[in-house]
């Protein structure tokens, strides 16, 4: 009966101490898992906390960054006329001025008119930012007669030609890839004149674009210098004198004997052919006219008839 007793007690006091175990670890569980879901919802804000300025940031980074421009561009070209003094030592001037901006001088025709001036055309390839340093020092060499400067914007055609190169070389790549994975020697006959084709397409392509780019780097400025006329210069200092006015006379007097010996001389020709006419009239015609013209003596069956003689005068017996 004691044995029973003792059992019970031991048997309930075990109970309350589990019971009491599990209410304890049921409290502290939901006290680790309020904790850890409140920690969760915590790291969670400040996450988003986190990262919401950092979105704002970029995107406001992006609505204020400016758009991608591309560089423009330009083809520049010029014309001028120059007049000068001395075309040799103008057109020294504008190849020192041209070497000097990094250029260089291209095409030249040197021409002389019929009064013996000098006419010059030279072409001249100049970088597009010394382009208006060299025109303003080219114009300044003389007097201008004639200017002409055009700007045209190529961007467009720069653009495009480099897109169709970088799709044109993507596509010789995967001709080549296909070449040699090709097994059959029609494929790759045929593969080959494909490439053949689309690398001459690529060639073209980059000679456009070589040419793009040099017309855009460099601008082309047509130089025509052309000499100016040489004109006596008047005595401005000194009134004319004795001396100036008797040169001036001599000067007319020569001019003058000159014209008239050149006139004589132009109408000497005609003078001798009328001399000879006058002579040849004098003595061969004149005389046969004379002749003819003289009346014959009257005749009759007897002879001539006696010539009648003037009567005498008074004073004559």
């Amino acid at each position: 009966m004691r044995a029973r007793r003792s059992v019970r007690p031991v048997q309930a006091l075990a109970g309350l101490l589990l019971a009491a175990a599990l209410a304890l670890t049921g409290c502290s569980a939901g006290a680790d898992s309020s904790d850890s879901g409140g920690s969760n919802e915590a790291a969670k804000s400040q996450a988003d906390s986190a990262a919401g300025p950092a979105a704002g940031d970029s995107g406001a980074e992006k609505a204020d960054a400016p758009p991608k421009i591309t560089a423009s561009r330009i083809i520049r070209t010029a014309s001028l006329t120059v007049q000068v003094k001395d075309v040799p030592k103008a057109l020294d001037e504008a190849r020192t001025t041209t070497e000097n901006a990094g250029g260089y001088v291209g095409n030249e025709t040197t021409t002389r008119d019929e009064k013996g001036r000098e006419r010059t055309r030279v072409v001249l390839r100049v970088p597009v930012d010394s382009y208006a340093d060299v025109l303003a020092d080219l114009e300044g060499t003389g007097k201008l007669l004639d200017r002409t400067a055009k700007a045209q914007d190529v961007t467009d055609q720069v653009v495009d030609v480099e897109s169709r190169i970088t799709s044109q070389r993507a596509s010789v790549a995967r001709i080549r890839e296909l070449m040699d994975q090709a097994t059959k020697l029609s494929d790759v006959v045929t593969l080959e004149g494909e490439l053949s084709t689309r690398q001459a397409d690529l060639e073209s392509l980059l000679a456009r674009q070589a040419s793009l780019k040099d017309r855009t780097s460099l601008a082309t400025i047509t130089l025509s210098l052309s000499e100016t006329p040489v004109k006596k210069a008047a005595a401005e200092d000194d009134d004319p004198g004795v001396m100036d006015a008797l040169t001036g006379g001599w000067d007319a007097f020569v001019t003058m004997l000159r014209w008239i010996v050149m006139a004589v001389a132009a109408v000497l020709p005609f003078a001798a052919g009328a001399a000879l006419l006058v002579v040849l009239w004098l003595r061969l015609i004149q005389p046969r006219l004379g002749r003819r013209s003289e009346p014959a003596p009257a005749t009759t069956a007897l002879g001539p008839l006696p010539t009648a003689r003037p009567a005498p005068g008074p004073d004559r017996d």
